[in-house]
């Protein structure tokens, strides 16, 4: 879970005025837990044991896991009806969807972006 991408994660997640700010929010945020939990990892490994310094750091994270799985905004695919004028028919807005009186209808994972500002 080290490893999870989270360049891709923030591109997807946030518009494009607004990337400069949660990658430094993610930065503050992944430094400041590591800031609470390297020296916690040390202080429990030499007070406690290895052993007791696995399992409280293993409840944290999975405590923070579950917090996140929580609070994760669902991938369910939202339909959506706006009037996408002036795109191209190629267009992933275009192709595929169903107009309709208020302009094309379709479905997809949540966006923001300047298509999905209602949102």
């Amino acid at each position: 879970m080290v490893l999870t991408p989270t360049g891709r994660l923030i591109r997807r997640a946030a518009p494009p005025e607004e990337r400069t700010s949660a990658f430094a929010a993610q930065f503050s945020l992944s430094h400041s837990c590591w800031l609470l939990t390297y020296p916690l990892a040390g202080w429990l490994g030499a007070a406690a044991g290895l052993q007791a310094a696995v399992l409280v750091l293993g409840a944290i994270t999975l405590a923070a896991g579950l917090v996140a799985a929580r609070l994760w905004p669902s991938r369910e695919p939202v339909a959506v009806e706006h009037d996408p004028t002036g795109l191209d028919a190629a267009h992933p807005h275009v192709v595929g969807a169903t107009r309709v009186a208020n302009g094309l209808r379709h479905s997809h994972d949540p966006l923001l972006d300047w298509l999905h500002a209602h949102r």
